[in-house]
């Protein structure tokens, strides 16, 4: 026989397999015992929590000639004709492929013909959602008024997409997510069939990013025993494989997100990115490690909650001593924001990083999360005496200019055929900007408007916002233009979030970068 995923190797053949959805299950079987079966089942829930799984069973059981506590028998003639695939009781139908109203209309002429054998037509109809505003109508008068021997089960992970109309003729059963334990439990039960060791902390961190599922868990699992074939699972290999961060990382950059170290946090990344982990990944994990300080700020026992080893929660809490709550709530809401517009954007690192810039710096934003932040980072530097070294600078400063006054250099405004130089060689002024400002500055497009000005026009408002903000990187860029061309220079920010007229600008790039306009730099 040819290989199976653990997941169809391991799926449940009666209720009693069935793991996390006991509520469900007692009812189902309490229907069949007391035959008081309904006509329309709606089973609704996240992916991977058991739905086609248990319709498939149901559909066994009611049809079965010896249904028990377990449900189906599993010997019968009709148990072995549904499990193969071969019975006409049981039909299955894939809404997302299947959505338009000609294919439900399909469905009414079949069900007018009563089974040849067994008692119930069973159609399980998964993801119906899906189902056009036309075939929902067409489903509508069969499920108003079904024949006795027909049930309909219907599945879909969007529930709120499901007409009213259809919800109210249907018995609705909510599938939970499946707790860790659960989950490890029966990780742990298939790898003893299969022969295979494994840490109980490997397969609780697989366990937890299954995130209730119990068959991204199996997949999960099935990765990490097919790359160490023959292996014993550990936690480090479940990390290597998984591309997973490990909690001490986490708390390292948490420490250089609160002192503002921005480089630290750069490094991180750049460690994280070399290794091939997901950045999309890291930053939900981030999250939900500020989910953990938060909860250990806020509660007297936190190891009730969180469910993780001493020796983390040891090291979660005294991190969290470094940290406000408040600080916390904004570190949290600004990452939520990041995290989904990385979903949609192919620069998700800039994203990040920009993200990260905006956290470590709050006077660059003046809601009350910010000013707590801010008053902390004022606390921290009295703490180490930065402040006070920081004032006696610069008063020594202001003595040395009052004995000796230092000219400024005034420089000559720079000629419309020096500005489109400039652009020419836009790469030399990037080289002198720090690595955020010169991903931002990447995708520009670089123009002149009358008056001589240079425009750079941005098509996104994450990199707009960066130069036209209350930072100084717009100082920063213009700084490092004069620098190059010894003269001054007037650079406008525009967002120009038309496609159309964004491709439409001139792009002085392309038409001055063999310029032969020499430029000279400032000695």
């Amino acid at each position: 026989m040819s290989y199976q995923a653990l997941y169809r190797k391991f799926r449940p053949e009666n209720f009693e397999e069935v793991k996390g959805q006991d509520h469900i299950v007692t009812t189902l079987k309490n229907q069949i015992r007391s035959d008081h079966v309904g006509h329309a089942y709606l089973f609704c829930g996240t992916r991977g929590t058991g739905k086609t799984t248990v319709a498939k069973i149901f559909a066994r059981a009611v049809n079965c000639e010896n249904p028990g506590e377990k449900g189906p028998c599993g010997e019968c003639e009709m148990c072995h004709a549904i499990a193969a695939g071969n019975s006409m009781n049981v039909v299955e139908m894939d809404a997302a492929s299947n959505n338009k109203v000609d294919d439900i209309r399909q469905v009414i002429e079949e069900v007018q013909y009563s089974p040849a054998q067994g008692r119930y037509k069973v159609y399980i109809i998964d993801e119906v959602h899906m189902l056009t505003t036309s075939a929902f109508n067409a489903l509508l008068k069969t499920l108003e008024e079904p024949p006795s021997y027909l049930i309909f089960i219907l599945a879909t992970t969007e529930v709120h997409k499901i007409p009213m109309t259809i919800l109210s003729r249907c018995q609705r059963y909510d599938f939970k997510r499946i707790s860790v334990d659960t989950i490890v439990a029966r990780l742990r039960e298939l790898l003893d069939q299969e022969g295979i060791a494994a840490e109980e902390r490997a397969l609780t961190y697989i366990a937890k990013l299954a995130d209730g599922a119990l068959r991204d868990g199996l997949s999960l699992l099935e990765q990490c025993i097919s790359f160490y074939f023959g292996e014993e699972l550990t936690y480090e290999k479940v990390l290597k494989v998984l591309g997973a961060v490990d909690n001490e990382v986490y708390a390292s950059f948490t420490r250089a997100l609160a002192a503002g170290d921005v480089a630290e946090m750069m490094r991180i990344i750049d460690g994280i990115m070399s290794a091939g982990k997901d950045l999309a990944r890291f930053c939900d994990e981030l999250i939900w490690y500020m989910r953990n300080l938060m909860i250990v700020k806020s509660t007297e026992h936190p190891e009730d909650i969180i469910d993780m080893s001493q020796e983390n929660l040891d090291t979660l809490t005294r991190t969290a001593k470094e940290l406000e709550l408040d600080m916390i709530f904004r570190y949290i809401r600004v990452l939520s924001e990041v995290e989904n517009q990385m979903k949609y954007s192919d620069q998700k690192r800039v994203l990040f990083e920009v993200a990260l810039i905006r956290l470590s710096r709050p006077e660059m934003e003046k809601d009350y999360e910010s000013i707590v932040n801010r008053l902390h980072n004022i606390e921290e530097k009295l703490k180490n005496g930065l402040v006070a070294a920081q004032k006696v600078q610069t008063t020594e400063l202001s003595s040395d200019i009052a004995e000796e006054e230092v000219p400024m250099k005034i420089l000559e405004s720079a000629v419309p055929g020096e500005v489109k130089s400039l652009a020419g060689n836009w790469h030399q002024v990037l080289n002198q900007l720090d690595p955020v400002s010169r991903n931002m500055l990447n995708h520009v497009t670089l123009t002149v408007d009358e008056g001589g000005a240079l425009v750079v026009a941005f098509s996104e408002d994450t990199a707009y916002e960066y130069f036209s903000g209350e930072g100084d990187h717009k100082e920063k860029l213009c700084h490092a233009a004069e620098e190059l061309i010894g003269k001054s220079i007037n650079i406008e920010f525009r967002l120009v979030a038309d496609q159309r007229e964004y491709d439409a600008l001139p792009e002085l790039r392309g038409l001055f970068a063999d310029s032969d306009i020499e430029i000279e730099a400032i000695d």
